[in-house]
């Protein structure tokens, strides 16, 4: 989904500010004599559900508007003035640039004889896409997009082998828009073929094994559906190599919601195709083909509020689902005859959340999560036990993944003090060796230390939230803290290196990661309880945890920030709006904030399913209980607030942020302040989050701590 917690970049504008440092009590302030600019005023008048709502600034919601374009113009000017003044920024920005270029590496996709894998590395904008030759040979570069545009605002989104590693297939994407380009590259010799697909976002590919061409998903060109609705319809496709992607054949779609979003698998023998539909974030349904076959799709799972998902191997269907079970479960059912009534359990649920089983060497791997960090565990076929495999420490793996016909898995592994690692693991005796590492020489992880701690939240739910920073720091009730959260779509936060974050620890700070409800850290029962009517359970967690680390003396009101980006970014605007008084700085990054006009921009039709539409009476209600717009108080005094937001999200609206920061600057008491201001960052060339170089990435992470720094009165 709107699957970005990373934040938002530095839009550059070199202007003149003076700085006056007062520290008694106080943070350095700026000496800026003008407020804000003042937007212009246009209000619109909607009667929804009964309800009359004026909006203010609904020009804003159009970027090619004249008064939009001046708006923008004049508060990324005014940012600048209160930003770039601000005490020990040069210092920032040399501590974030070390940091920053401690480099990445992903978990390797098997093809034939070699590992396809992603490593970054020092000052490099992009990873790179490398292939080994064999377990132990070297890594050549296969693709490097850091070539493509010489800002690094190219960005490899997706990359798929084929079976026998001659081919990968490849999305790329400028300037953070995510609208893929499908190309194909010959392994042997880097030659790219001529095959080029277009609207091929977020796609999901599956090669036949023959080379010969492959399934994969794309969306409809400008013209072939109703305006506004190419960002819909996603279908499946088959594509034989070296023919007209116009003339490729539709194999799945035709007829469906819009808005649902297929993904599709093959077989182990190459026979079967599985197409598996979500249908947001509570339901997906699956669909067989036997490609010997002309008869027609078979539904196997149908009408059923659960989620499923499918591994195959020999004839058979490995099913993990949620059905009848929060916490996940594994069936087995012959492909020949996959019907629900046909279908066998095999490993039952537990009190871990079962992420996801894939079928590797002829066996099961499974992944769960316990209370927020990871497990990994090994079965038969039959569904026993086979052994637990040993993590490096408790923290978070990511992309395990292996082959039916190899006998060893590979999987990522990280953690708050532990940088992404990849381990291989030798599946006839079960032990794990270490791969691939990232190298991280100017951070002491062992001087820092991780709580994992419960608080309790409104209605008398307990929730975890981990506490990270220097051993031995002291309770004083001072301590600059920055609490972030989620709490949505099914996604866990899990203990994951955030190398800008030693930044904020190496001066004293406290980072805290509350595990909200609306995540999966406890199951689907967790996620129901975040989502729909049930939504501000999760603003209730957040504020129980901000009141948890002031009562116990970590910090307080006046030295607690928070942080949260796209779904976390409604977090940060429910939190403005409904405890103002408990935080005195807010980074609010790719936010929603209108919830009762949401639906109505990029690909926001497909998160109703998760929070609900203002078209609908009855979910018109809760929202608009909620929506942060619709609940800024004329003179109310708020925190110090940074919003963030990229001229070329396509996934949530830079609109949001645009009409939040006006409405606040208007209304807020503190809305023209200097000492406390209410900031409107936008950021050219740059999206939601995927694909940020590191360059971008530094300016805004600069602004960001800038910010926070001066506000919770650290020195830098």
């Amino acid at each position: 989904m709107l699957g970005g917690l990373r934040l938002l970049t530095v839009f550059l504008i070199l202007l003149i500010g003076v700085v006056a440092l007062v520290y008694a009590g106080e943070s350095a302030v700026p000496s800026i004599s003008a407020g804000p600019p003042k937007a212009k005023v246009a209000p619109v008048e909607d009667v929804v559900q009964g309800h009359k709502i004026v909006d203010r600034y609904r020009y804003l919601e159009n970027p090619n508007d004249p008064d939009t374009k001046l708006y923008v113009e004049q508060e990324l000017s005014y940012t600048r003035t209160i930003l770039d003044p601000l005490p020990g920024r040069e210092k920032i920005n040399a501590r974030l640039s070390q940091l920053l270029e401690i480099g990445s590496v992903g978990t390797p996709q098997m093809g034939g004889k070699d590992y396809f894998h992603t490593r970054r590395e020092g000052n490099q904008n992009q990873p790179v896409l490398y292939v080994r030759e064999g377990l132990n040979g070297d890594d050549r570069v296969l693709l490097d997009v850091n070539q493509l545009a010489s800002d690094g605002t190219v960005a490899l989104d997706w990359w798929y082998a084929s079976e026998d590693g001659k081919y990968v297939a490849y999305g790329t994407s400028p300037g953070g828009s995510e609208v893929s380009t499908l190309r194909v590259i010959e392994t042997a010799t880097g030659k790219l073929l001529p095959d080029w697909i277009e609207r091929t976002r977020a796609a999901s590919l599956a090669w036949k094994h023959d080379d010969s061409g492959f399934f994969y998903t794309r969306y409809p060109k400008k013209g072939d559906v109703p305006e506004g609705q190419e960002v819909y319809h996603r279908h499946v496709f088959y594509h034989a190599l070296g023919a007209d992607p116009a003339h490729d054949p539709l194999i799945f779609g035709e007829g469906r919601n819009p808005e649902w979003w297929p993904d599709v698998s093959l077989s182990d023998d190459g026979r079967w195709l599985l197409i598996h539909e979500g249908q947001g974030w509570t339901k997906t349904e699956m669909f067989l083909k036997d490609l010997t076959s002309k008869d027609p799709l078979l539904e196997i799972t149908t009408g059923k509020n659960f989620l499923y998902g499918a591994d195959f191997y020999e004839g058979k269907l490995y099913i993990t689902t949620n059905e009848d079970a929060p916490h996940y479960r594994v069936f087995v059912a012959d492909t020949a005859n996959p019907k629900r009534e046909n279908w066998k359990e095999i490993i039952p649920q537990t009190d871990a959340v079962l992420q996801g089983v894939s079928v590797t060497g002829g066996k099961l791997l499974a992944h769960y999560e316990h209370t927020a960090t990871s497990e990994l565990k090994l079965f038969t076929l039959g569904g026993h036990k086979l052994a637990d495999i040993s993590l490096p420490a408790i923290g978070n793996v990511f992309g395990a993944s292996g082959r039916y016909d190899r006998n060893e898995i590979f999987f990522g592994f990280q953690s708050f003090t532990v940088p992404p690692s990849i381990y291989r693991v030798d599946l006839s005796d079960v032990k794990s060796a270490l791969w691939a590492k990232v190298d991280a020489p100017s951070i002491d992880s062992a001087a820092y230390d991780v709580q994992q701690v419960w608080y309790t939240s409104k209605d008398g739910t307990k929730v975890p939230m981990f506490v990270v920073g220097k051993k031995g720091i002291e309770k004083n009730g001072k301590n600059p803290t920055l609490l972030t959260g989620y709490g949505g779509f099914n996604v866990s936060l899990t203990p994951t290196f955030n190398r800008s974050m030693y930044l904020w620890m190496e001066h004293g700070g406290v980072y805290a990661v509350a595990n909200l409800r609306g995540g999966s850290e406890f199951g689907e029962d967790w996620h129901r309880a975040g989502m729909l009517e049930n939504k501000q359970n999760v603003f209730d967690d957040f504020i129980a945890a901000g009141e948890y680390l002031v009562a116990q003396n970590y910090t307080d009101r006046g030295h607690l920030a928070i942080y949260g980006g796209s779904n976390g970014g409604l977090l940060m605007g429910a939190m403005i709006t409904q405890r103002p008084d408990l935080f005195r700085a807010v980074v609010c990054a790719v936010p929603l904030l209108d919830m009762l006009r949401y639906q109505n921009f990029q690909i926001a039709k497909l998160w109703i399913p998760e929070y609900g539409s203002a078209e609908d009476a009855k979910q018109f209600e809760w929202l608009y209980a909620y929506s942060p717009y619709q609940h800024v108080k004329p003179g109310q005094e708020y925190p110090a607030i940074l919003f963030m937001t990229g001229d070329t999200d396509t996934r949530v609206d830079p609109m949001h942020a645009k009409k939040m920061a006006a409405l606040m600057q208007a209304e807020a008491k503190n809305g023209a302040s200097t000492d406390k201001p209410i900031l409107l960052r936008i950021e050219t060339k740059a999206g939601h989050g995927q694909g940020k170089p590191v360059t971008k990435q530094i300016e805004e992470s600069t602004d960001m701590y800038s910010f926070l720094f001066w506000q919770l009165g650290v020195e830098p």
